[in-house]
């Protein structure tokens, strides 16, 4: 047996949480569970949403809702998915039939949208965490703006190499602008030096200076040493020389204005000339300018001196290529960007889940740059529509996961499945299903049939969304549950109309009884204009056809129109089209119609009155129930008597109509 002493948890999976709960011999945990993940075997990480708080003591027990995509419920990321969901829509419908350098722009430009969205959603969380006074919520903004910063780096670089696919010359260029982008660290300290009256006298100028060339920022670079060179006179020769040095750097362009061969004889050239300057001492009495041109010269050592200023291990690995090998190929950035990481790092920190993130997109191991993010982020609409674009870029094509699904389709399943947890974005998530080729039909089944119907409204976009699908068994299932409410609080129109929506003959049946029971209660119908328009809907169920034909019957009478009504009302008892149970009110009914000073029913519909009434009275005679009731005996009496003096009546004008 159990210890009773030990802590036990029992859970149960929902479609998109867990519930946890300590049993009653265990302690609660207090809130730290919710920054506790939870993980099962073949899923991501879930972070816990917690429900209860306090210390539990013994015998205590409390439930613990943990989400399986929490980011869904945090209000500043709505921009995130609502917008991404149009770029992802218009990516779906773009014209494949696009080639070459048109569909690679086209793709290109709709990860710029993407990464343009997450910034926008980086900035306003930022803005949230500086207005933020409660220090646990500045926190939380504060991670979630390092985690969509840590999401735009890696996007940026998949679209670079991915997406993109930058040919050498161009990508150094492209990484020059993912680094000046990204590495932020040093903003702050430019702004300084620059806004301040003298910038060459600041303590902080030479970092700035240095900050310009390892971004390869050169016309910025030199603008800042015309400074010093005009305040010291002495040293404008050594200014100069290192300007012309930095003004002639060759350097890619994104045009085909040269060739590879052509860039780098240039660069060879150039590289000697600055060797030349730092050999013949130059620079000797200025040690700011000679560690720059040892820097141009792609000097490791000098550049590791800098790690200060490059903060990153990637900044470095972009200054190493831009000084030492400007034409690097995509196929060996792998080798540069693992000795970097080796050398920036020097075995005194071990790497970052980011930092073997962008080394497996370095290393073009997109598979790897997935899988990573999968675990780390905490959502899945990153690595959802990362993937959904790379596949539109025929990259994925090959990969094929173990249990039947490509990894597209499976990461969008698990995002929208996400969305559906939500009271709203699951809106979102239908149309993500709709572009799962395989198994989206089947979720999205799934997932509508669980989604709480609050509202009529929420329960009519639901069914609009069944219906555009043909998800016929869904119909019926919406259409039952709101038929129930309505039922459950006597609201008998609005029940009636959603069985007969839903085609539901047997619950049909049930409000028609419910209808009738109140007309014999009240003496008359509610929800008149549903009834008087049912058309062939009143097919649905015999009950339904009676209840639109009796409803007719009444209308009828009450525009005067006597034989017609008579007809109709002979019409629902000899066809059995009339409960058995309603043939008492029925007769009743027929007697204002007998009581008329013209003749209304022939002899034969008269016998076939009586014929009824007496089958009515045996019946009931055999239940022994007239006895009891002196009300139904005195109707029967009366209709007995009204009947033969109608059918006196119509013998005697038929009689003498005859004899005439």
């Amino acid at each position: 047996g159990a210890d009773p002493s030990a802590r036990q948890l029992c859970f149960a999976w929902g479609p998109a949480e867990v519930l946890v709960c300590e049993t009653r011999f265990g302690r609660a945990g207090g809130s730290r569970s919710r920054s506790r993940p939870l993980s099962r075997p073949g899923s991501r990480a879930l972070t816990g949403s917690v429900a209860g708080t306090g210390e539990g003591d013994a015998g205590s027990s409390r439930v613990f809702v943990v989400r399986r995509d929490q980011d869904i419920y945090i209000q500043t990321l709505r921009k995130l998915f609502n917008e991404s969901h149009g770029i992802f829509m218009g990516l779906q419908r773009s014209e494949e039939e696009l080639a070459g350098r048109s569909r690679k722009a086209q793709l290109v430009q709709v990860s710029k949208n993407y990464r343009s969205v997450i910034r926008a959603c980086m900035e306003d969380m930022h803005q949230a965490a500086v207005s933020a006074r409660d220090p646990a919520l500045h926190g939380q903004y504060s991670t979630q703006v390092s985690i969509l910063s840590a999401m735009e780096l890696i996007w940026n670089l998949c679209e670079i190499l991915f997406v993109e696919a930058a040919a050498a010359g161009p990508l150094l260029l492209r990484l020059l602008d993912w680094v000046r982008l990204h590495v932020c660290d040093v903003d702050s300290m430019v702004r300084e030096v620059l806004s301040s009256e003298n910038p060459s006298k600041h303590k902080l100028f030479w970092n700035v200076v240095d900050v310009f060339v390892l971004q390869g920022r050169m016309d910025e670079a030199r603008h800042l040493l015309s400074k010093e060179a005009t305040a010291n006179p002495t040293s404008m020769n050594m200014y100069k020389i290192l300007d012309d040095l930095m003004k002639k750097m060759p350097v890619p362009s994104l045009g085909n204005t040269q060739t590879l061969t052509e860039l780098e004889l240039k660069w060879q050239h150039w590289h000697e000339e600055c060797q030349r300057y730092l050999q013949d001492g130059t620079f000797a009495s200025s040690p700011h300018m000679e560690s720059i041109c040892k820097i141009l010269l792609g000097d490791e050592e000098a550049i590791l001196e800098k790690k200060e200023l490059l903060t990153t291990w990637y900044h470095f690995l972009v200054t190493r290529l831009l000084y030492s090998h400007p034409t690097v190929k995509p196929m060996e950035l792998r080798f540069y960007a693992q000795s970097s990481m080796d050398l920036f790092l020097g075995g005194e920190t071990s790497p970052e889940p980011l930092d073997m993130i962008l080394m497996a997109a370095f290393e073009f191991e997109m598979h790897q740059v997935i899988k990573e993010c999968s675990i780390v982020l905490s959502n899945w609409w990153f690595v959802a529509h990362l993937t959904d674009l790379l596949d539109h870029c025929k990259l994925l094509q090959s990969h094929n996961l173990y249990f039947g699904s490509n990894m597209r389709e499976f990461l969008l399943l698990e995002y929208a499945s996400g969305l559906f947890s939500h009271h709203s974005l699951w809106q979102l998530g239908v149309d993500y299903f709709d572009h799962c080729p395989e198994f989206g039909r089947v979720y999205l089944e799934l997932h509508i049939e669980r989604i709480p119907l609050n509202t009529e409204q929420k329960a009519l976009k639901v069914l609009r969304i069944c219906e555009q699908r043909q998800m016929h068994e869904q119909v019926r299932s919406v259409c039952k549950i709101m038929a129930m409410k309505a039922l459950r609080n006597n609201r008998l129109g609005s029940a009636l109309s959603w069985s007969i929506r839903a085609k539901d003959a047997a619950f049909a049946t049930l409000i028609s009884d419910r209808f009738l029971k109140d007309y014999c209660e009240r003496g008359c119908f509610s929800d008149l204009d549903l009834i008087d328009n049912l058309g062939p809907s009143m097919l649905l169920s015999d009950r339904l056809t009676f209840l639109g034909k009796y409803r007719e019957f009444h209308r009828l009478y009450g525009e005067k129109r006597f034989p017609e009504a008579a007809r109709l009302l002979l019409t629902l008892m000899t066809a059995h089209i009339a409960p058995c149970s309603f043939w008492m009110t029925l007769l009743t009914d027929a007697l204002p119609l007998l009581e008329q000073k013209e003749i209304i029913f022939s002899a034969e519909q008269t016998y076939e009155l009586m014929r009824c009434l007496e089958d009515l009275t045996a019946g009931n005679r055999d239940k022994q129930k007239l006895q009891e009731d002196d009300v139904e005996t005195t109707k029967v009496e009366m209709l007995r008597l009204a009947l033969a003096r109608n059918l006196a009546r119509v013998i005697v004008k038929e009689g003498t109509v005859e004899g005439s």
